[in-house]
């Protein structure tokens, strides 16, 4: 048993000594043999690298060609540092961090990446900044301080804001934010290089003279309404005469910035009045006066000037109520189609009876739309003038299908409520419908 425990304690004395004589410290644990060869303790270049690579600084670039002692100034390795300034001098004096690797690589110094860098930073080099050396902006006694000096344009462009005149951005009151004028990508601060987007300056407004719309040096007083620069514009307009014609002084109602204000569309017209952009109206007319032919009043159509007779007529052999008249040619087909003509028994006033024979202008004296659909308001002379029985004496309801239907010559009619005070039936039953068999006349004083 003696002899057991003894072996024990020359195995721990052996491995005490083993980690004692360690020169690389006790956290590297790795097999001698992973490093040194039974030859000797010198490392093949290949067998340092890939151990070198294992751990969390890999050897690439420059870095392959230093000696090991330059960054392990002790045989512990892991006292030697990994951040790149513990190694390297930063002549940049803290002015851009201590990451060299923000900027450079392990190959060599220079730096290929500035735009890229500019654009993480918020401030893209584009335009006349593409072409600036780094130290036209960042300027400093050793031109290699890299102090950031904010991404406000007015930081190094205050002297020309003030300096400015033609306009004078300062009594103008302009906003020292360059970019809501002036395009980033721009070289210079010409007008071509305004941002304008607020307000495109395109095709006729594509103007470098900023004074032609900005009368004054106060820009921002320049009004966006297009009647504020055209308002001559549309008074002197005689084809058609806008002012006659009330049109809208929202110019952009019918034209764009074309140059001459040609051509001029009126879009709305399709939902508002009548389909002329498309269906079996479009390209079918070349200006407003093919089918206005009043210059002062468009309210006024004609569709009798392209469909003509006795073409029309004869293509409306059998159509009840056909009239060969612009009005009635908008109510039969108000979107053109001619497939797709006005029902009126889809309406709250179907045709039945004596009305299948009017004629549609006949009750649409004042045009279509509103037309009443009261039988007082069309019969009105017919109530008048009868007189068996007379309806005005005896102050009968001026609600014509209380009695009548819509047969011709009001017959027959029927007076329902009459069973109210005397019931017609039995052999009254057969005069029911013939007033006069029983009042003469007489309907005040009819005999018992």
């Amino acid at each position: 048993m003696s002899k057991f425990y003894a072996i024990i304690i020359i195995l721990l004395l052996f491995t005490t000594s083993s980690n004692a004589q360690n020169p690389h410290g006790l956290d590297l644990n790795s097999d001698c043999a992973s490093c040194h060869s039974p030859e000797g303790w010198t490392i093949s270049l290949d067998t340092f690298h890939f151990n070198h690579d294992t751990f969390n600084f890999k050897l690439d670039g420059q870095h392959l060609n230093v000696d090991c002692k330059t960054c392990h100034t002790s045989l512990i390795f892991n006292e030697a540092p990994s951040d790149c300034i513990s190694c390297h001098l930063d002549i940049h004096g803290m002015s851009v961090g201590n990451d060299c690797v923000r900027c450079h690589n392990t190959n060599f110094w220079l730096v290929d990446n500035i735009p890229q860098l500019h654009e993480e930073n918020g401030f893209p080099l584009v335009g006349n900044h593409s072409n600036l050396a780094c130290v036209d902006c960042h300027i400093s006694d050793s031109n290699l301080r890299f102090d950031r000096i904010g991404n406000d344009c007015v930081n190094c462009h205050l002297q020309d804001f003030e300096n400015t005149v033609n306009p004078d951005h300062e009594a103008g009151g302009f906003s020292m934010d360059c970019i809501e004028c002036h395009r980033l990508d721009g070289t210079d601060w010409s007008s071509e290089n305004i941002d304008h987007s607020f307000f495109p300056l395109t095709k006729g407004h594509d103007i470098q003279d900023c004074k032609r719309c900005h009368l004054t040096d106060n820009f921002s007083d320049a009004s966006p309404l297009c009647i504020d620069c055209h308002l001559q514009d549309f008074e002197s307009t005689t084809e058609p005469n806008h002012q006659n014609l009330d049109f809208s002084t929202d110019c952009m109602q019918c034209h764009t910035t074309d140059p001459d204000w040609r051509p001029a569309e009126f879009k709305e017209h399709d939902n508002l009045y009548f389909p002329i952009y498309s269906g079996e109206h479009q390209g079918e007319w070349d200006a407003c006066v093919d089918c206005h032919k009043d210059p002062n009043n468009y309210a006024s159509f004609t569709c009798i000037q392209c469909h003509t007779d006795p073409e029309t007529t004869e293509e409306h052999e059998g159509v009840t109520g056909f009239v060969f008249e612009d009005k009635a040619c908008l109510a039969c087909h108000p979107t053109g189609n001619a497939d797709n003509e006005f029902d009126h028994n889809q309406t709250n006033f179907p045709l039945t009876g004596e009305h299948l024979e009017v004629d549609c202008l006949d009750c649409h004296t004042n045009g279509f739309a509103g037309t009443p659909t009261n039988c007082i308001d069309c019969h009105e002379i017919d109530f008048m003038a009868t007189l068996n029985p007379d309806h005005e004496v005896l102050n009968i309801s001026t609600d014509c299908v209380n009695c009548h239907t819509t047969n011709p010559e009001w017959m027959p009619a029927t007076f329902d409520i009459h069973d109210d005070f005397y019931i017609l039936k039995g052999a009254h039953a057969v005069i029911k419908d013939d007033c006069i068999a029983c009042h003469q006349g007489d309907y005040n004083n009819t005999p018992n």
